[in-house]
C-alpha cells in the first residue's frame, strides 16, 4: 500500500475531527493509500504536544512554513481559524502539496481565487471540506433532484442556527473579528448552507441580505483555552466584536428558483440546527443535521389518499458510504462526514483526480457571501457576474 505523510496545522475543534477522520479512515474503508500522521502544527507547544500524543501524530511543529518546507510532506491539511487558510493553502500549493482545508474557504473572495488559480497551476488536488455533503441522506436528496422525483425546483429555504454566545460574557474569540473570521456566522454557517444549495438546486445570480449585530463588546480570552464552543477564562478587559451575529439572505437561482438563508448564533435551544427544505413540481425533500441520519420526502405521485412526507432512514447498504459502517438501521453520526470526506479525497488523490467540493466551489461560495455582505451595506440587490470576477450592484 502507497503511504503518504500528512500534516496538520491547528489543533482544536477541527484538528480533533480532522485527526479522527485521518485515523479512522483505512480501517473501515479499502484504500490504495494509507495516510501517516506525520506532523501536527500550532502555536501553543504545550497543548499541541497533548493533542499530537493523544491523536497519534508522531511530530510537532510550530511554525506551519517550515512544515510546508519539508520534502517528506504529501497533504497538508488546514485546521486552522480562516484568516491563516489563504497563505497556508497558496504556499502548500506553490510546494506541490494535497490539500485538504476546512471552510469557510478564506477572508474573501479574491484570496480564494488566489487560492483556485494557484492549486490550478500546480496540479494538485485541493478540497474544500464542506462535509455535510457527504452525510448519506444529503446525497439521497441529491440522488432524488437528480432523477426528476421533486420536479422543477421552486424554492430553497435553508437555517443554520447555533447559540453559543447568546451570552454576552462569551468572550471575543477569534470568531468574533473581522480580521480573523471575515465575517460572523454569515460566513461560518452560511457556507455551509450555501454550498448545499449550490449542490442541490444550482447556481445563484443574485442576493438581497441584511445582518444584525447584538453584542457590541466582550471579555478579551485567553488564547490557548478559548475556542470553538469553549470561553476559557477572561478578565474585566473588552474588546469590540467587528462581525455581524445574525444574517439573513434572500437568493435568485440561475433556474428560476427562490431561496432564503438565515445563519446565527442566537438562537436559544439550537446547538447546530442545519435544516434545509427543497420544494418542487413534483414533490418536497427536508433535511434536519439534528436527525443526520434521515430525509424527508413527499411525493405528488402518492395516492391522494396516503399522500404525506415519509422518513426515509439512509441506513441501507444501498446508500452511499453506509455499507463499510454497520448494519442497517444503526445510525452513523457527525464524525462520519469528516471520515468519509478523507476517504473520497485519498481516492481522488490516489487516481489523480479533481474531488468536489474544491476551491473552485469555495471561490463561487464566497461569491455570494461577500456579495450578501454588499447587500447588507448598501440596501441593494447584487446581481453576480457569473463569468467575471465580481459583482455588480442592480
Amino acid at each position: 500500500m502507497r503511504k503518504l505523510n500528512v500534516a496538520i496545522v491547528g489543533y482544536k475543534f477541527m484538528g480533533k475531527a480532522h485527526s479522527n477522520a485521518w485515523k479512522k479512515a483505512r480501517f473501515f474503508f479499502d484504500l490504495n493509500i494509507e495516510p501517516v500522521m506525520k506532523v501536527a502544527c500550532g502555536r501553543h507547544e504545550e497543548p499541541l504536544k497533548a493533542f499530537a500524543k493523544r491523536w497519534g501524530w508522531e511530530e510537532i511543529e510550530t511554525d506551519w512554513r517550515r512544515v510546508a518546507e519539508r520534502d517528506d510532506i504529501d497533504i497538508i491539511d488546514i485546521s486552522t481559524p480562516t484568516f491563516l487558510h489563504h497563505d497556508i493553502a497558496v504556499e502548500a500549493a506553490r510546494r506541490g502539496k494535497h490539500i485538504f482545508c476546512e471552510k469557510p474557504i478564506a477572508l474573501t473572495y479574491q484570496q480564494a481565487k488566489e487560492m483556485y488559480d494557484a492549486a490550478e497551476k500546480s496540479g494538485v488536488t485541493d478540497f474544500l471540506n464542506h462535509n455535510y455533503r457527504r452525510c448519506p441522506a444529503v446525497l439521497l436528496a441529491k440522488k432524488l433532484i437528480d432523477g426528476g422525483e421533486i420536479g422543477r425546483i421552486f424554492h430553497w429555504r435553508g437555517a443554520y442556527l447555533q447559540s453559543w454566545i447568546v451570552d454576552p460574557n462569551f468572550p471575543l474569540t477569534w470568531h468574533l473579528r473581522k480580521e480573523t473570521a471575515g465575517s460572523g456566522p454569515h460566513y461560518d454557517l452560511n457556507s455551509h448552507s450555501v454550498d448545499l444549495a449550490r449542490f442541490l438546486v444550482g447556481e445563484i445570480e443574485s442576493v438581497t441580505a441584511m445582518i444584525a449585530n447584538f453584542v457590541k463588546e466582550r471579555p478579551l480570552p485567553d488564547e490557548v483555552a478559548a475556542g470553538t464552543f469553549k470561553a476559557g477564562e477572561t478578565g474585566k478587559e473588552k474588546g469590540e466584536v467587528t462581525v455581524e451575529d445574525s444574517a439573513f439572505m434572500l437568493v435568485e437561482f440561475q433556474n428560476g428558483a427562490l431561496g432564503s438563508f438565515e445563519a446565527t448564533r442566537f438562537a436559544p435551544g439550537r446547538k447546530n440546527y442545519n435544516y434545509f427544505e427543497i420544494y418542487g413540481s413534483k414533490g418536497s425533500l427536508i433535511f434536519d443535521l439534528e436527525r443526520m441520519n434521515e430525509l424527508q420526502f413527499f411525493s405528488t405521485k402518492d395516492p391522494d389518499d396516503s399522500q404525506g412526507f415519509r422518513t426515509i432512514l439512509a441506513t441501507e447498504p444501498v446508500h452511499p458510504y453506509i455499507e463499510n459502517w454497520w448494519p442497517p438501521g444503526h445510525i452513523i453520526g457527525y464524525e462520519h462526514e469528516f471520515i468519509h470526506s478523507v476517504v473520497d479525497f485519498l481516492k481522488a488523490v490516489d487516481k489523480g483526480e479533481k474531488i468536489e467540493p474544491n476551491f473552485y466551489d469555495g471561490m463561487k461560495n464566497m461569491e455570494v457571501l461577500e456579495a450578501g455582505l454588499e447587500s447588507a451595506k448598501t440596501g441593494k440587490k447584487i446581481t453576480l457576474i457569473q463569468s467575471q470576477d465580481n459583482f455588480s450592484k442592480a
